[in-house]
């Protein structure tokens, strides 16, 4: 089972000998590729084989590039992920809009779930009006009670003055994040044999990941919950590090602990069987 989250920041070629990711920089490394779940490329000074790129697409390894500011900012999507994709697809294309409403509010209310039990854990008063907003949660959060409840958490956590569009070292850390998030569950949607298009909620012409930004929505407050318990003032190498922990966090699920991609590895499944047998009640979501 893959587990490994391997980050390239220097100067090095990239390529493929006998199942393994060869690093060559100024010494070699071997990694196999089947422990691989996450590639993450930092530096834009990094040369890497077509041969390597298939074999990692073969091998469901999620490929994420950066950019000149070693942010997140394009993902290797494999056009096949199953052996049944042209019928999965064709199934997603079919998908009752009431059973899509239906998981899009299971979504929303988990997510402020999550948030809540944040800002309770941070001893913040506010999880009271949280906790008030998941039991308004309305059919396909026709209230917005999930924009309510980001206005009221991120004011709690950050000050009033935050504002998710300031160029900050917050923010960067949640884009960083979240950017990795997203990408994880991207990688679940194209391994499950589905397209990440089309989504539940989202529907913007533009956006290639609409479902992969449906599904992430209850993980980001656990992006939220490291950038607040280690206090990120700055956004640089160690802060990164940080982040990227994350993947490899235990969390529970089904009843039992899992590393956080493995977790989300399962919820995806979940959220699938449940649109395919159109019953919300398959979906399974971690615990801390």
């Amino acid at each position: 089972m893959s587990w490994r989250t391997v980050v390239i920041t220097q100067n090095c070629k990239l390529d493929y000998q006998m199942n393994h990711l060869i690093v060559r920089g100024k010494e070699t490394v071997k990694i196999h590729i089947q422990e691989i779940a996450v590639l993450m490329i930092e530096s834009t000074a990094v040369s890497i084989t077509s041969y390597l790129l298939n074999e990692l697409l073969k091998n469901k390894v999620k490929v994420i590039f950066c950019d000149e500011k070693r942010n997140p900012s394009s993902e290797l999507v494999p056009y096949y992920g199953s052996f049944d994709t042209s019928l999965k697809i064709r199934n997603q294309i079919q998908f009752k809009e009431e059973i899509k409403k239906k998981i899009w509010t299971e979504i929303v209310r988990e997510k402020i779930k999550q948030q809540k039990k944040l800002l309770f854990d941070q001893e913040k008063e506010e999880y009271r009006m949280l906790e008030q907003y998941e039991r308004e949660v309305l059919p396909g959060d026709c209230t917005n009670r999930e924009g309510h409840a980001a206005k009221v958490y991120f004011n709690a956590l950050f000050g009033k003055s935050f504002s998710r569009k300031e160029d900050n070292a917050i923010n960067a850390a949640l884009n960083y994040g979240y950017a990795l998030i997203l990408s994880a569950i991207n990688r679940e949607i194209a391994m499950n044999g589905y397209v990440t298009q089309l989504g539940l909620f989202h529907d913007n012409v533009h956006n290639s990941f609409n479902l992969g930004c449906d599904l992430m929505e209850p993980f980001r407050p656990l992006v939220d919950r490291e950038v607040v318990v280690h206090s990120i003032e700055c956004f640089s190498k160690g802060e990164k590090q940080i982040i990227l922990a994350l993947l490899s966090k235990e969390v529970k699920i089904k009843g039992k602990k899992e590393k956080l991609l493995n977790a989300m590895k399962i919820y995806v499944k979940s959220v699938f069987d449940a649109l395919e047998e159109q019953d919300e009640s398959l979906i399974r979501f971690y615990e801390l």
